[in-house]
This record gives structure tokens, sequence and C-alpha cells, in this order.
């Protein structure tokens, strides 16, 4: 019985490993075309210590960029698509359907890269060719690799390790022919630039395309056995013998042949080389292997890039060829680009070509582990334990800046089609079918923005209409969750809540469809407001710890808005017109502002049937809180598009002897807050002439106050006897006092810096004053060591009686000082610290409950 080796197990089972799949396919790459046919002229157009420069800055970023890759690889399972995939998972569908185009691209462009490269090493064998030869070359190996990319993958993979002691074997006779030829004194000479070089940026576009092949075994994730560790292994494994040997070749170039053979010879690896068949053979295989890789990758993101559905010109690209799974219809396409390319015919132009397009995906996707690191989502959790963010967003400048040095018209040109492509998405594409990592994003920034909010002192300037709505009855549902995004003016937040009464599983399915078609209300008006159901035994005891505690830190509703009571007396669920009130006096109390939305059927009809030239708001002024609440919510709606061309109207009670100076006076204090309103002023606020002024208006503010159990007009009287004859209305009550032309310097930031000034201010008299006690003891001590000095020569009668009894009453005069000083520091001291309380108190949040940075 024939028994399987294990790697044609491997192979028949199509997944690969992390020799086979990722190190040998990346290895293979970047010992490719440029190491053999031109690092010997990088080195000698720009000096040996700048060619090290530009080796070193490009292996800086495939070593950057190798971090980001094994951060993301590792975080979670690597599927078909490679950089797009991992991209696209993190950063979203436009950027992923940007950066999947132009990584397409490149693989595309690299098949004809490698081809013209594998094109030049023939010509070389013979002594005169047409100048059609190499792209005629390049052209056959195109045609050549389709076949095989076409019948499938699998034989590119055996042949690779044939490629790979070719290359061994390339680099030993390499490295023996350069040891021999070792000059110290050359590679002194080949130090510096030569004059007449060619430029540094120049020169790095065209060697760049050397250290992209790190990314081969990722554009292949979807046959590797284990992604999440074969990613991270071989490109590393890759990466670093790579850049030993690009390092070791180019001090051997500059130790064995002058600059000017090296920049006018591609072929100088093999007049150094101690066998020069083995050279030819090097690059023949490398670059055909190099080929054949992204000949490999390129179809595999294209259909990847399809699959997803981003872009519908592409769902053809979707298909593949059954049961190999080869995305033969994206070969197509890739072999029809690089024919394209070779047209044009020149290695080094190419060369720029590709190193612009992988700078794009390189840079992407180190942004996008950063990105995906600051969101610090709790699912971050990569098995690579060497990454950094900072390395990732310095990979993503070191890109950015590397492609607009290489050519900022080319660069900025890339930049702004990526972001073109982008905005297209943005606008055109449907709904993700992944999750990315913008939720994690913009929930952060949620909490980092909440924490500073609530660490600041509340101001008037920064009042916001924090509203929660109660959508009980679901036939007037609508209107009212249209009026709540009027009046939030895209300025807060809305909490749009309906309240299920009952217990137990079938509370909770009416709960489920409840939020569900109170979520299909918002989406169908297009609100930007949440939805949110509760099941309560009883609907006022939930409303009022609803209201109590909605909301998080700064963000706490402070105003109320719900429907007027109905024909039949119930605005909420199974509750009659007494408690309808009952409800409404539990909010005033809680802080929150009421506002009431009265309309019907026809009203809301000729609302909506209205132009918007012409409309007109009407706000009953009585110059108190509420009437500043209505003023602003009214302004605040002619922020929407449906309101704004419409003009506001503020009606006010005058006594009727100096009608146009209270004019003035109104039209003066709109000017003051900053909102173009016209003043009226009318002889009372009865029903009958609130109705003749406002019953052509379009809508109307109208305050309302609650006196035993009864909801009052502004004159005091039921609201029956204007509201049904009026246009839709809101009848308003505010618990808070909102200063409309508050000053920056007003207001509880200032009460704070006030506290603090006298804090300070105390802290220094108690600082004087204790110094000013201590100066006082210290006197007051050297009169009493004086005196014990004169008592000792009064006993023998040197001192007169008279000069001792003398200092006994300065010393007494001192007491008094030192005991007054003493109760003036005390004083001081309390006064710093009734200051310091003052400030605590003032302040959001004690010291002890603030999060510790």
């Amino acid at each position: 019985m024939h028994k399987q080796s294990s790697t044609d197990a491997n192979f028949s089972a199509g997944r690969l490993g992390t020799f086979a799949g990722v190190f040998t396919p990346s290895v293979l790459t970047i010992l490719g075309i440029i190491l053999f046919l031109r690092l010997g002229y990088v080195i000698g157009s720009v000096g040996l210590a700048r060619a090290l420069i530009i080796i070193a800055l490009a292996n800086a970023i495939s070593v950057l960029t190798s971090i980001s890759l094994s951060a993301v690889a590792t975080n979670l399972k690597v599927k078909g698509g490679g950089d797009y995939y991992l991209i696209s998972r993190t950063l979203g569908l436009e950027f992923g359907g940007s950066i999947g185009l132009v990584l397409f691209l490149a693989q595309s462009v690299s098949i004809a890269f490698y081809c013209i490269g594998f094109a030049e090493a023939v010509a070389a064998f013979f002594p005169q060719v047409h100048p059609l030869t190499v792209q005629l070359i390049a052209a056959g190996a195109v045609a050549f690799l389709f076949v095989f990319a076409w019948l499938g993958a699998d034989w590119a993979t055996r042949f690779q390790f044939a490629v790979m002691a070719l290359l061994i074997a390339a680099l030993l006779s390499f490295f023996i022919g350069g040891i021999h030829s070792w000059d110290s004194a050359l590679l002194a000479a080949n130090w510096a630039a030569p004059e007449n070089g060619a430029p540094f940026w120049i020169l790095f576009a065209i060697f760049f395309p050397a250290v992209t092949g790190f990314t081969q075994g990722v554009s292949m994730s979807g046959d590797l056995e284990d992604p999440g560790k074969s990613i991270p292994l071989g490109t590393f494994l890759a990466v670093g013998i790579s850049i030993v040997v690009y390092f070791a070749v180019a001090v051997l170039f500059a130790g064995a042949l002058p600059n000017q053979v090296l920049s006018s010879n591609y072929v100088a690896m093999k007049t150094v080389s101690a066998v020069g068949f083995f050279i030819d053979a090097g690059v023949i295989a490398a670059t055909l292997s190099s080929a054949m890789a992204s000949f490999m990758g390129a179809p595999r993101i294209l259909q990847s890039l399809s699959a997803d559905r981003i872009f519908s010109f592409l769902t053809p690209f979707a298909k593949v060829s059954e049961p190999s799974g080869n995305p033969r219809r994206g070969v197509l396409l890739s072999a029809a680009i690089a024919f394209v390319t070779i047209a044009l015919g020149q290695l080094n132009l190419v060369a720029s070509v590709v190193s612009m397009f992988f700078l794009i995906s390189y840079g992407l996707l180190n942004y996008a582990t950063y990105f995906e690191a600051r969101t610090q989502s709790p699912s971050f959790r990569p098995r690579f334990k060497w990454f950094s963010p900072p390395l990732s967003l310095a990979g993503f400048a070191i890109c950015t800046g590397a492609m607009l040095a290489i050519d900022l018209k080319s660069g900025a040109a890339a930049i702004a089609l990526l972001f073109a492509v982008h905005q297209y998405l943005k606008r055109t594409a449907g709904p993700a079918r992944w999750a990315d990592s913008a939720r994690s994003h913009h929930l952060q920034r949620v909490r980092q923005h909440l924490l500073a909010a609530g660490a600041d002192p509340e101001h008037a300037r920064d009042w916001r209409p924090q509203l929660i709505v109660f959508t009980q009855d679901t036939k007037r549902r609508a209107p009212l969750l249209a009026f709540a995004a009027w009046i939030e003016g895209g300025t807060g937040f809305t909490e749009a809540v309906q309240i299920i009464e009952g217990e137990g599983m079938a509370a909770r399915r009416a709960q489920d469809s409840a939020h569900r078609g109170l979520a299909e209300a918002i989406a169908s008006g297009s609100h930007a407001m949440f939805p949110l159901t509760v099941c309560a035994l009883d609907v006022t005891q939930a409303m009022g710890i609803l209201i109590q505690s909605s909301g998080i830190g700064p963000l706490r509703p402070n105003t109320v808005v719900l429907n007027w009571m109905g024909e039949s007396a119930k605005a909420i669920s199974g509750i009659g017109a007494y408690n309808y009130v009952k409800n409404l006096r539990l909010i005033f109390p809680q802080g929150k502002n009421l506002v009431v939305l009265r309309m019907d059927p026809e009203s809301w009809e000729r609302l909506g049937a209205q132009s918007r030239e012409g409309r007109r708001i009407d706000v009953w002024w009585q110059g108190n809180a509420t009437s500043r609440l209505m003023l602003l919510l009214a302004h605040l709606m002619t922020r929407n598009e449906p309101w704004d061309k419409t003009t506001l109207r503020v009606l006010t009670q005058g006594d009727g002897t100096q009608i146009e100076l209270e004019k003035e006076k109104l039209v003066k204090r709109m000017e003051d807050i900053r909102i173009d309103a016209a003043a009226e002023i009318v002889e009372n606020f009865d029903a009958d002439t609130i109705v003749q002024q406002s019953a052509d208006a379009a809508f109307v503010f109208l305050p309302l106050k609650i006196q035993q159990n009864r909801i009052l007009d502004p004159s005091g009287k039921s609201f029956e006897r204007s509201l049904p004859r009026l246009p839709v209305s809101a009848v308003v009550m505010a618990a808070e006092d909102i200063d409309l032309d508050a000053a920056p310097e007003e207001g509880l930031a200032a009460q704070i810096a006030q506290a603090a000034d006298e804090l300070d201010a105390a802290r220094k008299k108690a600082a004087d004053a204790e110094k000013a006690a201590a100066e006082k003891q210290t006197a007051l001590e050297r009169l009493n060591s004086r005196l014990n000095a004169l008592e000792i020569r009064g006993v023998s009668g040197v001192v007169p009686l008279d000069a001792r009894e003398g200092l006994k009453a300065k010393i007494k005069d001192a007491e008094s000082d030192v005991e007054r000083a003493h109760r003036q520091a005390v004083k001081a001291k309390f006064k710093a610290d009734d200051a310091a309380k003052t400030i605590d108190a003032l302040t959001p949040g004690s010291t002890s409950e603030k999060e510790p940075t």
C-alpha cells in the first residue's frame, strides 16, 4: 500500500504551512529582480553611503508594516484577500474598497514588472536585439505564466523550492566572487555619491519594489493552514534574511566594481559572480517565480473584493472555477493589465508605478492597525506581542512622506484618487456585510469626550436640548418624532421611549415587537434618535424612574416631550386625564422642561401641505424662563430644512399706552440674544386673542402652567378654549432658566474662578498672618530674655526698679499682640478652608470621583 507523503497531503488539502505558504514566496519575491538587475545601478548612481540609506529606509517601511501586519493577522482569522481583507475588516468598506483596487492593480502591474526583468535577462544573452525584443519576450512570459495561473497554483508551490535552490546557488556564487574581488580602496572610493548621479528619491522609487514581496504570503492567506501563526513568523523570517542579504550584497558590490561600471551595467552581478551561469539562472527563476506569485495574488484579491459586492461592476469577478476555486476571470483581467503595462516597455518607469501603489497599501495597512489599537476595544487582543501603536503610526507617516518625496504630483494624485474612490463608496455602497472597527472608534471617542465634558463646569452657552420623548400613542407617533427632531435642531440627543405594561414572557414579546415598531418609525422618518422600550407594572412609576435615570454623565435628558391628550383623554396607555396631568406634575419637580405637542390629523396634514416659503412660528412671550425656552426651541426648528425659510414672531402683552416703545424694547431684546424675530404687542393673552393672532401661523408655542391638577393657558383658563382652533402647537413649561445672552465670563466657571481667587487671597492672608504671629512671638521671646537678664542684675542693685517695670509693661503689650496675631491667623485659615470647600462644591465631581489619568 502506497503511503502518501505529508507534503503531498498538505498540497492536496490546499493548506500551506509557514515555510511553503509564507516564507518561501515572500523571500523569493524580495530577493528578485531588483537584487539581480538594479541594486548595482542604485549603488553606482548614488554611492554606497546613500544606497545603504535607501536600503535602510525601504526596509524600515517593510519592518514597520510587518509589525502592523502581524498584529492584525493575529487578532482575527484571516481569510482570502490578504491585505485587502485586513484593511477592509478594520477601516470599513470605503477604505477597503479603495485599497482593494489599488492592491489588485499593484499586483497586476507587478506581473509585468517581473516579466520585463526576466526579458532583460534573456535579451542579455544576445549581442544585438531589436528594440521591441524585451517587450516581446516579456509578453511571451506573461502568456506562459497565464497558462499555469489558469490551471491553478499547486504547481507553483512545488516549483518554488527549485527556484529557492537556484537563488541560494546564485547568491553563494556572487559572495564567493565578491570576496575574491574585494578591494578596500575601491570601497572607499565608492562611498561618496558620484557627480551627475540620479536623484535620491528616483533611485528609492526604483529600489522600493525589492521590499514589497513580504506581503506575498498574506495574499495567499486563504490557503494557509494557520494564518495567525504563519503570517508573522514567515514574514519576519523573510524580511530579516533579505535585509542581511541586501546590505551584504551592497557592500560587496561597492568593494568589487567602480561606481561607473555599476551605474552603466545592469548585469554587474554576473561580472562579480564566480559562476555567471548561476546568476542568469537565478534571475530567470526569481523573476518568473515573483511574477507567478503576483499572478496568483492579484486575482484572489479581486475575487475577494468582488465577493464583498462593494463595486457592482466587479460582481462577475466573484465567480470561481470548481472544484479548485481558482478565480479565472480575475486571472484574465490581471493578464490584460500586465500586457498593457508591458507596452510601456521601461522597467524603471514600471518600478516607480509599483512603488507608488505599494506605498499606498502599506501606509493604509499601518494606519488600519493604529486605528484598531486606538479604539482600545476589548476585542483587540493580538497574539503578536511586539506591536506598538506609535510604530504603526510611524509606518503610515513614512509611507506617506516617501510617496510625496518620490513624486509630489503623482503622490498627491494617488492620494486624491484614493479619497475620491472612498467618497464614491461612502455615497453609493450598500450596508456593510461585516463589522469593522468604526463603531469601536466612535465609542472610544464618546467615552473620552464624555469624561472631558463631565470634568468641565456647566455653562448656559453649552445648553443643548437633551430630549426624552414618550411615544405611547402609536397613531400619533410619527408627528411627535418629527417635532422632537425639529426642536432638537441637530444639537442634542433624543431618546424615544415606549413603556409596555405587564410582566412575564408575554410582556417581553410585546416589548420586542414594540421596539421593532419604534425603531422602524425612527428609521422611516430618518430621525437621529435612539429607541428604548421598557416593561413595567406601573407606567407612572416607570416614567419617574426613566426621567431620573436616563442618560450618562453630562448627557442626561433636560426636556420631556409627549403628545397632548387625545379625544379619549388618553395620551398614555391605559390612564385617563387625571393621571395624565398627574404625570405632567411628576415631570416638573425632577428639573425637566415640559413640552407637549398638540395636533390632530387635519392640522398636521395642513402643515405638511404648506409651502416652506412664508411660514411663520409664533411664540407667546411673557419674559420668563418658559418664554426663553420656547424662543430657543423655535429658533432651533428653523435649523431644519422644512423650517429653514420660516420667520419667527414674538407676541407679548402691553398696556396699550406705549405700544411702540414696548415693541422697540422687545426688538432690542431679540437683537441682544441674536435671534431674528419680529415683535408684536397684544392687549391680552385671552383665548380669543391668541386664536385671532396665531390662527394663520404654521406653528405656535404657548406657555402652560399646572394648578390643582389642571393644565391652564397663559390667562389661567383651560386650553380647550384655544388649542382646538389653532394650528399645530406646543405648550411649554420650563423647569430651568436658560440665559440666552450669557457671557463667557459668567456662569459656574466664573464662580469657580472667583472662588479660586478668593482661596489664593485667603491663603496668602493666612500665610502673612502666621508670619506676623511668628515675628511677634519671636519679639516677645526676646523681651522675656531681656527681662530675665534685668531681674538677675536688679538683685544686685545695678538696674533700677523703674526699668524693670517698664519692660514688663512692654512684655504685656507684646503678649496681647501675639494673641491677636494668632487669632487673625486662625481666622484667615478658616476663610481659606471655606474657600476651598466652595470650590469643591462648585466643581463637577469631587477629586476622589475623577478617573485617574
